[in-house]
């Protein structure tokens, strides 16, 4: 059989044809693989980076969880206990929902923190208030007991030893007292309208080394009193400031205590002593106890260990009575300066002749004494430029002393002024009477001790 060449090259040309379709469809399928190679490659980039995002915020998300629990949360309990203990920052702040949660966390955490603290506390408290309460009267007690025995003593070394013995009791009335006093009783006693030097006589006398303590009062009128209702709260608040300063300086170094009168109508107790001052941490923190401030809000334990009471229990007297008590000041000693004022509405008139103050009571402090220079004597022409510079006449009492200035110098006067004679008949009359007055005296003497004998 012969071969066909037209059909040989027919089918050439479809195989031909069929190859170069197929050439171009592996092209395009090549292509189109490419692409989708490339769009893959871009997706598993992006997941790849998606994936390397999601593991470094697992993982701050992780250290943040771990900075709260051991960080954070710890420090935030210290911080309730003292205000020295900073809390550090949250390590995410991106504004996120878990950085919001975490917050939340750390919130709540406090909350109810601060919610045990005070449920353990107010239980403290009442413990500490019924066994305040009851030694309180114990000791009332023991203080009418002793009074009686004092009364009834006639042995001197036996009384001395019963005084001894009351102001020991009168030391642990006011260390129970002002823990009373913190724990949200009552000061335990009421005075009627007393006068001020009294309050601090009897603030003094609850003090060990009061024989330290030197009262001087600087009041410008009679009977100054403090109402009954205010009167033992000022005398705790008074007696815990000189505490205060008895405990800060030596044993040797006395404390000035002052009372004083401002020109508001208000009665100033000013405290001074001389020992170390205070830090001004502790400037802070006596300041903000005493100033009465969120004084219902404030915790036992945060009083330290054993708890200082004192400040405490005077801003808890500031805050139910309204005076007004400042430690931030500096003595003119070196130490610490602390005035305690009494507003107007605390203070009252008493009258001295019926209700006459204690012996114990500071006397006022007199007023200096304008010294009177001694008049030399002088000629007679010069009397009348005496007369000029002398003090007013008695008939002229509201008059004050005048200054005048004289002509010619000093140096001219004292050469003016000429010796007074001496009178012998009046100096031997003058001396006649000296020796009669000093033979009466040693008479007087000789039969006194006659008689003694």
């Amino acid at each position: 059989m012969t071969p066909n060449p037209e059909a040989a090259v027919a089918v050439l040309g479809a195989t031909t044809a069929v190859g170069a379709v197929a050439v171009v469809a592996l092209a395009r399928s090549r292509a189109v693989l490419s692409r989708r190679c490339a769009v893959l490659s871009r997706q598993i980039g992006e997941q790849n980076q998606a994936l390397a995002t999601l593991q470094a915020r697992e993982k701050a998300q992780f250290e943040e969880l771990r900075h709260l629990v051991n960080s954070r949360l710890p420090a935030a309990a210290l911080h309730l206990i003292s205000d020295h203990h900073p809390v550090p920052g949250a390590l995410l702040d991106d504004g996120s929902d878990y950085a919001a949660q975490m917050q939340a966390a750390h919130d709540l955490f406090v909350e109810t923190l601060v919610s045990e603290h005070r449920r353990i506390d107010a239980a403290a408290r009442a413990a500490l208030r019924g066994a305040c309460t009851a030694i309180q009267a114990q000791s009332f007690r023991l203080q009418t007991l002793i009074d009686e025995l004092q009364r009834d003593c006639r042995d001197p070394r036996v009384l001395q030893e019963y005084f001894r013995i009351d102001q020991l009791n009168e030391q642990v009335l006011r260390l129970v007292q002002k823990a009373a006093i913190v724990s949200g009783s009552w000061p335990g006693l009421v005075r009627p309208d007393t006068h001020l030097p009294d309050v601090v006589a009897g603030a003094t006398s609850r003090l060990h080394g009061f024989e330290r303590v030197q009262v001087h009062t600087k009041l410008l009128v009679d009977g100054v009193g403090v109402v009954g209702r205010a009167a033992e709260p000022v005398a705790v608040a008074c007696a815990e400031l000189m505490a205060n300063a008895l405990e800060s300086s030596r044993g040797d170094l006395a404390v000035e205590v002052t009372l004083l009168q401002t020109d508001n109508g208000s009665v100033c107790i000013q405290i001074d002593d001389a020992g170390k001052g205070m830090t001004r941490e502790a400037v802070r923190r006596g300041t903000r106890l005493v100033s009465g401030e969120n004084a219902g809000n404030l915790l036992i334990t945060e009083l330290g260990d054993p708890p200082a009471l004192g400040f405490a229990a005077i801003g808890q007297l500031v805050a139910d009575h309204g005076f007004h008590v400042s430690v931030d000041q500096v003595s003119p000693y070196g130490g610490v300066r602390a005035v305690l004022a009494v507003p107007k509405h605390l203070l009252t008139t008493i009258d001295e002749t019926a209700e006459p103050p204690s012996a114990m009571a500071a006397m006022p402090t007199p007023a200096p004494r304008t010294p009177i220079p001694p008049v030399a004597s002088v000629p007679a022409e010069h009397v009348e430029g005496l007369r000029d510079v002398s003090a007013p006449s008695l008939s002229d009492a509201s008059a004050l002393p005048q200054r005048r200035r004289r002509s010619g110098s000093s140096r001219s006067r004292s050469a003016a002024r000429a010796p007074r004679p001496v009178d012998p008949d009046e100096a031997r009359t003058a001396w006649g009477d000296f020796e009669q007055a000093v033979a009466a005296g040693r008479d007087g003497t000789d039969s006194d001790n006659k008689d003694k004998s």
